[in-house]
């Protein structure tokens, strides 16, 4: 089979979304480019080090590469996703220069190239996200997510997830409730299981995050924690957990945060990201005006991430 390889130069703030969007389109496959990531001095031990061509990265922006096979219907497919991007416009979100090339690439080239971009990665105190060709031998104490990124939604290394599982791991004791909101890979569902909570649901209105979200559950043999199902953000949702976590775009965060606040019992938290930090302030304003107390916040490269309690 010959695939086609998408090639996006946006802007950071556009990455999630624009990925999202890509694995809806039924993409198999994403790397990001981002200059950032190779030129950043890490002030701590969370996240890989490991040789980088600085030629693969662009010199301003952010390049989002992903696969389509090539069918009769990837045209239409294509420009689906082109008008898709630019209507991320209208929710206030920087595209930056938004130019899209696309190539061919052999199955047989493709297939295990990508791969190289995936290493184990330490995203917090105890946490290690692993693809699952790696082999990894986790040190005392150490909590391992084991993911496949070829599944859907990438491999959980996101600042904006990174962070979310370090509130996570502050947070969540065992025995708690939890409830993932926009759940994608699952990765959040996980932690917290793995964490102690008796009890996560995970939900998400995109079915191929649900279906992607099962798989990685039942990978990380948490299934009997974990429940997935097909929601829109918590609507319909009665019952309080013991802390709601949400990583997903400003503007939702700030449409839903009263629910989120009737979703949480008395002195429970909220944690939420997906918030890039010009959004901050608005978002900021939301939680408390909802009744939330602002515990913490968590910066990482443009994102911020709240813990907040009820």
């Amino acid at each position: 089979m010959h695939w086609t390889e998408i090639s996006i130069l946006t802007a950071n703030e556009a990455v999630e979304p624009i990925s999202h969007i890509l694995y809806e389109a039924g993409v198999s496959g994403l790397a990001i480019e981002d200059r950032a990531d190779f030129l950043r001095v890490r002030e701590n031990r969370f996240g890989e080090i490991y040789e980088l061509d600085p030629n693969d990265f662009p010199e301003q922006g952010v390049i989002i590469k992903a696969y389509l096979p090539k069918t009769s219907k990837l045209n239409e497919t294509l420009d689906r996703i082109k008008q898709n991007i630019s209507n991320l416009k209208e929710f206030g979100i920087d595209i930056g220069e938004n130019k899209v090339n696309l190539s061919d690439v052999k199955e047989e080239d493709w297939a295990t190239a990508w791969k190289k971009y995936y290493h184990p990665v330490k995203v917090s105190d105890r946490f290690t996200i692993v693809p699952t060709w790696e082999e990894y031998t986790p040190e005392e104490d150490e909590l391992i997510i084991e993911l496949d990124p070829g599944m859907a939604f990438g491999t959980g290394t996101h600042p904006t997830t990174a962070m979310c599982i370090q509130a996570l791991e502050k947070t969540v004791k065992k025995g708690d409730t939890i409830i993932d909101v926009g759940t994608g890979s699952g990765v959040l569902s996980i932690a917290a299981a793995l964490l102690g909570a008796k009890e996560v649901k995970a939900l998400d209105l995109d079915e191929v995050a649900v279906e992607a979200a099962r798989q990685n559950i039942s990978l990380n043999h948490v299934d009997e924690t974990v429940t997935v199902e097909q929601n829109d953000l918590l609507n319909g949702i009665t019952e309080q957990a013991d802390a709601v976590v949400a990583n997903i775009l400003a503007e939702v965060i700030i449409s839903f945060a009263d629910d989120a606040a009737r979703a949480v019992k008395k002195g429970g938290f909220f944690i939420t990201s997906g918030i890039i930090e010009q959004k901050f302030d608005d978002v900021k304003v939301a939680l408390q005006k909802a009744g939330f107390t602002i515990e913490e916040t968590i910066k990482m490269k443009d994102w911020v991430t709240f813990i907040v309690r009820r």
